[in-house]
């Protein structure tokens, strides 16, 4: 049985084939020699040739850095990251408690402070008040020491006051021969020495009594000057 077929028959053996077709791709164009084109797209609808994606974006495009690529992550911190925030958040909290602490602390420490001022300014003014009612008593007192009147049992009493009154802190002051200080004695009277260098103490008509540096009372004397 002889082959039908023409031997230079350019037909497919089989009809259902495509032809084959052939593509000239070269960059350079062989009959002007000038540079062609750069070719879109494929022949039979295959990915262009300049590197484009099947979407036509631009392989080599760089991706857009504006775009936080965890923005759209939508999860809470579990594990390590959970127990770091709780931490700092209990490190906030005790940080806020000790300052408020501090706070009462220093508050407190004012408040003791000005008690104790408050205290011992009660305490000073409460020994002026007993003192001022008791002046009478301790003038009568030192009149009779000086007139030589009190013996006895009653020279024990006057001593053991005055051994009291010390205890609080209260001293009795103006002597004979004192120097005259206007700051702790009262002049009632004045006479004048030519013999007198400087102003002094020559009589007591009633000693001074203070507390500490306080002077509840200044002593009332009689002084000599130089003319």
């Amino acid at each position: 049985m002889t082959d039908q077929t023409p031997q230079g028959s350019p037909g497919p053996e089989n009809p259902g084939e495509r032809s084959f077709e052939f593509n000239d791709k070269r960059r350079i164009d062989p009959e002007s020699g000038t540079p062609r084109e750069p070719d879109t797209g494929a022949a039979g609808g295959g990915s262009p040739d300049n590197g484009t994606s099947d979407d036509g974006a631009a392989g080599n495009e760089p991706a857009d850095a504006a775009t936080d690529p965890l923005e759209a992550l939508d999860f809470e911190p579990s594990g390590e990251a959970g127990e770091d925030a709780a931490v700092l958040a209990a490190k906030a909290e005790a940080a806020q408690h000790l300052d408020a602490l501090q706070r009462e602390r220093a508050s407190f420490t004012n408040y003791r402070n000005r008690a104790l001022r408050d205290q011992e300014v009660a305490r000073e003014r409460g020994m002026q008040d007993v003192l001022a009612a008791l002046l009478p008593v301790l003038d009568d007192v030192e009149r009779a020491k000086q007139h030589g009147e009190l013996s006895g049992p009653m020279a024990a009493i006057a001593e053991k006051l005055d051994q009291s009154l010390a205890k609080f802190g209260i001293e009795r002051f103006g002597q004979v021969g004192e120097e005259f200080d206007p700051q702790v004695h009262d002049a009632l009277m004045h006479n004048t020495d030519a013999e007198a260098t400087s102003t002094t103490v020559n009589l007591v008509v009633e000693p001074g009594y203070r507390i500490g540096e306080k002077v509840v009372r200044a002593a009332r004397v009689g002084v000599v000057g130089p003319e």
